[in-house]
């Protein structure tokens, strides 16, 4: 056998081997997405109870900034233009001012984006609670053809395309491959530090500061808790130790409800009830928590209503009728104008603290 042919079976042999290895790889599970390092314990603020953290994602510090460097960050978007914080930013209290939000090319969406403040403390997420976590809720809008027009499996690639990006994971997660497990994770770390509490109220009734609340405020927050006057705290509520103004239900207040040429009223919108298909779950949206609710206008899922006095005579109008209205709404219309003004006042003491490091990185 000449010299030549056996350097072409060398080779071909080693070809093999390496394209052998190469679909060994490809075919293998990806890496475990869980954190390495030690675990950070959050303190919760006043009025907060203790933040859930699952047991498969524990809080550390590389993969809380991480998540932060991503939450950033326009490269989870396909055309590098649009990032998590786009619709949810700091300067609007984690939510964006707008109706609906603009994702690639300009698209909008048909729902309002509601605020990360506290998003640690929902069961489910989005507006319709399809997603049952954070970190699931963190593939939505990276999937979604108005959002972020992208898919998980590119994303990955873009990261890894990166040295840096490269370099932060294996810091994070030990691992040299970047799956999306470990992507939403990060972003999850990071959103359930985006707590906030100690606020007005807080001291008030929690802090035992009777000088925390004006004596406008302290009336609303009477109206608020009484059940024969705004009975809010039957979906909005608030504990002994703490409150958290959302019962994680979901309530049809006939919000975004058109009446047809019938004269029948007609949801725009399925809500809960395109996830669960339940009939009860109609134009059902999830309860948001009331705090920092002075921060995030316009309100409700479709952002129809652009003040919280808005918001405040939508209440005392009873809802838009419809035949799955909730069957804790009617109408306030005998709440005085002092008392409304009062409930004005108390949702405005619901503005808390900005938690520390949770705007945009310094370094990239």
């Amino acid at each position: 056998m000449s010299p030549r042919l056996v350097v072409v079976l060398i080779l071909v042999v080693l070809l093999l081997v390496i394209g052998f290895w190469y679909y060994r790889a490809q075919q293998a599970p990806p890496p475990p997405a869980r954190p390495i390092g030690q675990a950070v314990q959050l303190a919760a603020p006043l009025g907060l109870p203790p933040v859930p953290v699952p047991a498969d994602n524990p809080l550390t510090a590389d993969t809380i900034a991480l998540g932060r460097r991503l939450y950033y960050d326009p490269i989870l978007s396909v055309d590098n233009t649009v990032a998590c914080a786009t619709c949810h930013h700091p300067d609007f209290g984690f939510s964006d001012g707008k109706q609906f939000s603009e994702g690639v090319k300009g698209q909008k969406g048909t729902r309002n984006a509601p605020t990360v403040f506290n998003a640690a403390y929902y069961t489910t997420q989005f507006w319709d609670g399809r997603a049952p976590s954070l970190e699931k809720q963190a593939e939505g809008p990276v999937e979604n053809a108005v959002e972020m027009a992208h898919t998980l499996t590119d994303v990955e690639k873009k990261l890894m395309a990166s040295p840096g990006y490269r370099e932060a994971f294996k810091k994070a997660f030990g691992a040299d491959r970047i799956t999306y497990e470990m992507v939403e994770k990060a972003i999850a770390a990071f959103e359930r530090t985006i707590i906030s509490g100690n606020s007005p109220f807080d001291h008030y009734f929690y802090g035992s500061d009777q000088q925390a609340l004006s004596d406008s405020a302290r009336r609303g927050l009477e109206v608020f808790r009484d059940p024969k006057k705004g009975n809010c705290t039957a979906c909005h509520t608030i504990g002994e130790n703490e409150a958290l103004f959302t019962d994680n239900k979901f309530h049809n207040l006939g919000v975004g409800v058109k009446f047809g040429k019938t004269g029948e009223p007609e949801l725009s919108d399925p809500g809960r009830y395109k996830v669960t298909a339940n009939e009860a779950d109609q134009g059902a949206f999830k309860t948001p928590s009331l705090r920092n609710i002075a921060l995030t206008a316009p309100y409700m899922h479709d952002g129809s209503l652009r003040t919280l006095k808005d918001v405040v005579d939508f209440y005392v109008g009873g809802g838009n009728s419809n035949p799955h209205l909730d069957k804790e709404i009617h109408a306030l219309d005998f709440l005085t104008g002092q008392e409304r003004a009062d409930l004005l006042a108390f949702l405005e003491s619901l503005t808390g603290e900005m938690p520390p490091d949770v705007g945009p990185p310094l370094n990239k």
